[in-house]
């Protein structure tokens, strides 16, 4: 036998065998999860932090310290979550998670708004921000919203989950299941509408884009509820979240000023209504906020009870 073998063979059998601990890797892997949690948790935090500290600058030069500032203040929220949406849209050039029926009722919601705040000044905030912020804001969110509806039915259709999104599609064309909730709707504001600008047209579609913004939500929250594994990216996430919220700053609003939406005659009806729709809105998100608020405070993915599961949204 080779003595050069028998060397090497030997040294081979000599040199120490180093094996790490199973509990220090373990706690490599856990140490490195908690950092990239960690990391995600900053940017939600900054994200958010920025809006607030915007709003607060807004606040300050703008409104005087009027109540009204929250009509603006969640036309901000509005907007910032579109802005959000935009940016994960484009960034990632995907359009996985998005409802294009929720964004095709919001587009409806801005235009008919503005077709009233810019024609009159009946439904403005009170404060300097009602002089033209207010408008800029509705445009701004409707290019937004105009935006992304483009990106998931143009350039990123191959990734958008048209499978999921089929709130409505009853007897109707695939695509439209929207007209179930936007034509009622349209009805009821006809019907039941406060008449701050005395001018019809005006008053019905400011009407119609409050009832409106109250549902139109609801596609993306079946959307939601109909993934097959419940996990929603964390800024389409945000930007319901952000809806949610500018909702919740106008609800606090019409809660003192609801008795302002009055009718020609003094019915107060349509204030009543627009509470209610208001609140509906609300009720229907209870559920999101708390998994997102989880999903937020654990920088983990917002998982989502699914019609699979049992669970319901809507």
């Amino acid at each position: 036998m080779d003595p050069t073998l028998n060397d090497e063979t030997n040294s081979l059998d000599s040199s120490p065998l180093i094996v790490q601990p199973i509990g220090k890797s373990e706690d490599k892997i856990k140490r490195g999860k908690k950092s990239i949690a960690l990391a995600a948790l900053n940017k939600n935090v900054l994200i958010w932090a920025g809006f607030f500290s915007v709003s607060l600058i807004v606040y300050s030069l703008m409104s005087g310290g009027d109540f009204s500032f929250l009509m603006t203040y969640g036309a901000m929220s509005r907007m910032f979550g579109f802005g959000i949406l935009n940016l994960k849209t484009f960034k990632s050039k995907r359009a996985t998670g998005i409802s294009a029926k929720t964004l095709q009722l919001y587009t409806v919601v801005f235009a008919f708004r503005l077709t009233s705040i810019i024609r009159h000044e009946g439904y403005l905030p009170y404060d300097k921000s009602g002089d033209w912020l207010y408008h800029f804001i509705e445009i701004t969110a409707l290019v937004f919203t105009a935006s992304a509806l483009w990106g998931i039915t143009g350039p990123f259709k191959s990734s958008y989950q048209a499978d999921c999104d089929k709130f409505g599609e009853f007897n109707v064309p695939k695509g439209y299941g929207a007209v179930y909730l936007a034509g009622p709707i349209f009805v009821i504001a006809v019907l039941f509408h406060p008449s701050l600008n005395s001018d019809f047209i005006s008053d019905v579609a400011w009407t119609y884009a409050m009832y409106l913004e109250s549902v139109a939500v609801i596609p993306q929250l079946y959307m939601f509820q109909k993934q097959t594994n419940g996990v929603v990216e964390l800024l389409t996430a945000h930007f319901v979240a952000a809806l949610g919220f500018g909702r919740l700053m106008e609800f606090i609003f019409w809660i003192y000023s609801y008795k302002e939406l009055a009718t020609a005659s003094g019915n107060t009806l349509p204030g009543y209504l627009a509470i209610l729709s208001q609140f509906v809105q609300l009720a229907l998100m209870v559920d999101f906020f708390w998994y997102y608020f989880k999903a937020v405070k654990n920088a983990t993915p917002l998982v989502l009870p699914t019609s699979q599961g049992g669970g319901n949204l809507v």
